[in-house]
């Protein structure tokens, strides 16, 4: 834990107190979005300090050219930006002639921000009083709606404390802005067009390279004690990519002043006509008015909630936490757009290029199957399988691979692989793995097979076909291995043979071999249509099983393990905690050369196999493996304290499955890893609802019947959840007496609980 200022509540994320040195964190933590477009939780009026100033669209990315020292064949041209868009929540203010700027007043007392995850809306409020002397109490509040996606709500009061004030509004919209992440700081927005209004205003702007084509609108009503002012701009400034209107209104001693400001985006990947797009959206907004926006936001917010909900008793710093990581979740991702992924930071800042990794299919789409409609996890599915001629072209053109081998990019907005870092971008290739298992994940889950023969079929042989090339034979071991690569420890590069690697690799040709001949029984039709289109005989199936058969994993006898790779035992095995808590971080402490060196483990990696293939090791064979790794495990990843509690629990470990609950669920709140002003981790958020949902709860599927076997940690009194496995509203109460299942609807569901099979209907309860 690197910070503790946030107030424990049940559902909100509070900050009290207003501190320069925590701006930055704070407006990763408060960020706000609705799926289709996000932003950090920067101050509307002027601030001087230090700032991470970041808007961001769905979609809408610029392919920045890769930086690199020495440049080598097979890397990426570019490396794929998530653009800070134009600003649209700006307004200036000016009292008594004087700017205010939280940064340069006298005093400000009585800060407070509120991120109200419940209703889906930010709040902040202060008093402060300016160099004039002139004291004022404000409060704003904002949120973007999820009804109206691609509008937002600002309501900015301000209340004269000590004397009348004129106060002037100057709102505007700004297409002039800047990544905080770029390579070599180009421009990204070219701006196109200006239009004013009587109280509305738009610039419309495109993207260098990519063209993607964006109106940024505002429209602006002022306010006095709560009436319409029906006030008219005074002046109307504008350039070629900003346009600010002037509104001056005084107020007396105790009254209130508001503006209210409805902006937003609209976009050229869903509107022809961008400017007419935005003209409509607004007179929609204000057709609904500030009251009805905001409660139709409640609204919306408490049917998610109805699915999406943990409740956990007697500990608010872990009801909080995962209810902070859902909440993030579901702003980030609607599964309204199969177009549209889950990057690492969503909508709160732009480190990793806000592009798809694997976390998607790793971690995020287990959520999303559980909360959602099945269709929303299909969808994310559906996104890789339209990307799959980028996937070949990738293998082809960059590694040199042919006969439509499929290497799925490590970082990508469009299929292209787009990230900068060879020992990354071309030797983590364990990425083809989790594309595999999460087709098979989500037909495990939901029972929908019909998406393999339509779609998948064609995803799972172009990933054995890599893999099968991608292996060698070893006369020494007789047997096929797998050089050059990176595990999901990235603290090790270009290693031979790491397990999690070779282990995936031999899965996902036998599954797809076994696909190939369930869809021909089955499904003859798509069977003779896929292998037509992708000329697949029996012989280099033979060819791929060889493999398969044959595949190299290192194990040491003596201590009863796999080895994470060859080498792993020849380092100086030195566990964390003999580590000098001086030295971490290690990745900000130490040169690259000594981590690589090093025994320490980012994230789970032999784990993750273990994750992943549960049923095919004992019991014991965990528990060697978990105690062995885990005392290496530094944990620098977000997603690595997940897999460990799930497993821990799984182990009886309870006490180290709290631990790394509550390190998952509040990484971001106490900023474990010391760099959230960065941004929150919002893929593996997913993973702390992993830890409550299979690790306490125990949840699995085998054999198409759900299996529980409900654990409690000692700190809570209770908690429950709900899932919809197979269209089946499934709620479970855990506590320390009982386990409760209850099921929504009359048809029942038979589950497996401790290894005995329970019949569920609207009440069962298991002792």
């Amino acid at each position: 834990m690197n910070q503790d200022y946030i107030k424990p509540d049940n559902w909100s994320i509070i900050e009290e107190g207003f501190d320069v040195e925590r701006v930055k964190s704070s407006e990763s933590l408060f960020s706000i979005g609705n799926g289709a477009m996000g932003q950090r939780a920067n101050f509307e009026e002027t601030y001087s300090g230090e700032t991470f100033q970041g808007s961001y669209i769905a979609g809408i990315y610029y392919p920045d050219k890769t930086k690199v020292g020495w440049w080598k064949n097979g890397y990426p041209k570019y490396f794929a930006k998530v653009l800070n868009a134009p600003n649209w929540i700006g307004i200036d203010i000016e009292v008594n002639e004087e700017n205010l700027d939280l940064h340069n007043c006298k005093e400000v007392r009585n800060f407070r921000r509120e991120l109200n995850m419940k209703e889906g809306w930010y709040n902040r409020s202060f008093e402060a009083i300016l160099k004039n002397g002139t004291e004022i109490a404000v409060n704003i509040r904002r949120f973007l709606s999820l009804d109206l996606d691609e509008a937002g709500v600002i309501k900015y009061d301000i209340t004269p404390l000590n004397k009348d004030a004129k106060i002037v509004y100057k709102p505007y919209v700004d297409a002039g802005v800047t990544n905080e992440d770029a390579n070599w700081e180009e421009k990204f927005w070219e701006p196109l067009e200006v239009k004013k209004g009587t109280n509305e205003a738009f610039v419309t702007a495109q993207t260098f390279k990519t063209h993607f084509k964006v109106t940024t609108f505002m429209h602006n009503t002022i306010f006095a004690n709560g009436e319409n002012a029906n006030i008219s701009p005074s002046t109307i400034d504008s350039t070629v990519d900003k346009v600010q209107y002037t509104y001056g209104t005084i107020i007396a001693k105790g009254q209130t002043s508001t503006i209210q400001k409805i902006g937003g985006y609209t976009v050229s990947l869903n509107h022809e006509n961008t400017l007419a797009g935005a003209e409509k959206v607004i007179k929609s907004a204000v057709a609904l008015g500030y009251d009805a926006l905001l409660q139709n936001q409640i609204d919306a917010w408490a049917k998610i909630w109805e699915m999406s909900d943990i409740t956990i008793e007697g500990d608010v710093k872990a009801q909080q936490g995962i209810r902070f990581n859902i909440f993030q979740l579901n702003q980030t991702y609607s599964g309204k757009d199969s177009r549209l992924n889950i990057g690492p930071k969503g909508f709160t800042g732009e480190k990793y290029g806000g592009s798809t990794y694997w976390d998607t299919e790793a971690y995020c789409i287990p959520f999303y199957m559980a909360t959602k409609d099945q269709q929303v996890a299909r969808n994310l599915l559906t996104y890789r399988y339209n990307q799959l001629d980028k996937a070949i072209e990738n293998a082809k053109d960059n590694l040199g691979f042919k006969n439509g081998a499929a290497l799925y990019p490590m970082v990508t907005m469009n299929g292209e692989e787009c990230h900068n870092e060879w020992e990354i971008t071309h030797e983590e290739i364990h990425r083809n793995g989790a594309i595999a298992f999460a087709i098979y994940n989500y037909n495990r889950y939901t029972g929908d097979y019909s998406y393999i023969p339509e779609k998948g079929l064609e995803v799972l042989i172009g990933i054995a076909r890599f893999w099968h090339q991608r292996a060698s034979f070893s006369k020494d071991k007789n047997q096929y291995v797998i050089l050059g690569v990176t595990g999901p420890n990235e603290y090790e590069n270009n290693i031979n043979n790491n397990f999690y690697t070779n282990y995936i690799a031999k899965w996902c040709i036998d599954f797809a071999a076994e696909q190939i001949e369930k869809v021909a029984s089955e499904y003859p039709a798509d069977h003779k249509r896929v292998m037509a289109k992708v000329s697949l005989s029996a012989n280099e199936i033979q060819e791929w099983k060889k493999v398969a058969d044959d595949m190299y994993f290192p194990i040491s006898q003596e201590l009863g393990i796999y080895l994470q790779q060859d080498g792993f035992l020849d380092k100086d095995l030195v566990p964390v905690k003999d580590l000098d808590k001086s030295q971490r971080p290690i990745n900000q402490k130490w040169s690259w050369d000594r981590v690589l060196r090093s025994p320490y483990i980012k994230q789970a990696d032999v784990l993750q196999g273990f994750y992943f293939f549960e049923d095919h090791f004992s019991k014991e064979e965990l528990k060697r493996n978990f105690e062995f790794y885990e005392s290496f495990t530094v944990h620098e990843s977000s997603l690595s304290p997940c897999v460990h509690s799930i497993q821990a629990a799984a182990l009886d470990k309870m006490d180290m499955a709290y631990t790394f609950y509550l390190r998952t669920s509040r990484l971001d709140l106490d900023d474990y890893n010391k760099e959230v002003e960065e941004g929150c981790h919002i893929t593996s958020m997913a993973g702390t609802w992993m830890s409550i949902v299979e690790g306490f709860g125990g949840m699995r599927v085998k054999n198409d019947q759900l299996h529980f076997s409900p654990k409690i940690p000692k700190e809570w009194n209770g908690y429950s959840f709900k899932i919809n496995f197979r269209n089946q509203i499934l709620k479970v109460a855990v506590n320390h007496n009982e386990t409760t299942f209850t099921v929504d609807g009359d048809q029942d569901l038979t589950i497996i609980v401790n290894g005995n099979p329970v019949i569920a209907s609207k009440f069962v309860q298991i002792k």
